[in-house]
């Protein structure tokens, strides 16, 4: 398994896939879950070689001595120096869900070492915006046909209005899905066993962001964005993820039909094409 060292010593693994075209840098989500969901990203890996890393604390990667060390802004560190470590002057990074936080924090702190960045289903804590419950519930609707909606929807009620349960955070997974199928639900179950959860609570702790400098340091990247939303995605609803490009002065918003939160699933075709022109 390939390895380097981070800035503080903390040995960090990486996954590779792929043989053709320079790196793309992908940055996994959860937020601090190991790479592995991500698999190949749909078969992108037949474009580009994937460099999946597994931040500290997750997949392959070691614990850190300091705690600390896992928030958000900090994790930044780590993936410079994995650019540093595969020999890169720079690079294309690729973020999903709440790993898109770290890779827009790369991108502000070190503008010149972006070539390009793709943000897939963004999570935005780092720029400072929200989604509005209302908008949650409209993209939600959309799903009533499903046999499962009404059970979802109670849930999605209940976390919109403050009286969420752990039963109802799970319940709302197939909102996540294009289809809640049975390789969704492996890959939903699986994901659970990859968060390491104590990380995730200090990924975003009082100092992780300073969303005003962000956004100020990202309307000067002279690097393209590309922003993809899933049409039915409730984490990153597409109004949401527009709203996000236009705080790039190069940003291309693209809503993958049919997708939900992991768009490289609901549709691995539409989704290589998309993001494999992008990085062309």
């Amino acid at each position: 398994m390939p390895a380097f060292a981070a800035p503080d010593g903390t040995r960090l693994a990486y996954h590779v896939f792929g043989n053709e075209g320079p790196p793309v840098v992908c940055l996994p989500g959860g937020p601090l879950q190991a790479s592995a969901y991500l698999g190949e990203l749909g078969g992108l890996s037949a474009r580009r070689r994937l460099v999946l890393l597994d931040f500290r604390g997750t997949g392959d990667s070691a614990l850190p001595e300091d705690p600390a060390t896992f928030r958000c802004d900090r994790l930044v560190d780590d993936v410079e120096a994995l650019r540093a470590h595969l020999g890169l002057e720079t690079m294309d990074l690729l973020g999903h869900s709440a790993g898109t936080n770290p890779a827009v924090l790369y991108a502000a702190r070190h503008p010149r070492r972006v070539d390009r960045l793709a943000l897939i289903t963004p999570s935005a804590v780092a720029v400072g915006l929200g989604v509005a419950p209302q908008v949650r519930r409209d993209t939600a609707r959309s799903r009533e046909a499903e046999p499962w909606f009404a059970t979802a929807f109670a849930a999605l009620q209940a976390i919109t209005t403050g009286r969420a349960t752990a039963a109802d955070w799970e319940a709302i997974s197939p909102f996540l899905y294009g289809r809640w199928d049975d390789t969704a639900r492996a890959h939903h179950a699986a994901g659970a066993a990859q968060r390491n959860q104590e990380a995730a609570a200090v990924f975003g702790a009082e100092g992780a962001f300073d969303p005003a400098a962000t956004r100020a340091a990202l309307a000067g990247l002279a690097a393209p964005v590309l922003l993809l939303a899933g049409e039915v995605d409730l984490n990153s609803p597409a109004p949401m993820v527009a709203e996000f490009a236009g705080l790039f002065a190069k940003a291309e918003s693209v809503v993958q039909p049919g997708a939900g939160h992991f768009p490289w699933l609901d549709d691995p075709e539409r989704f290589v094409a998309t993001v494999g022109a992008f990085l062309e």
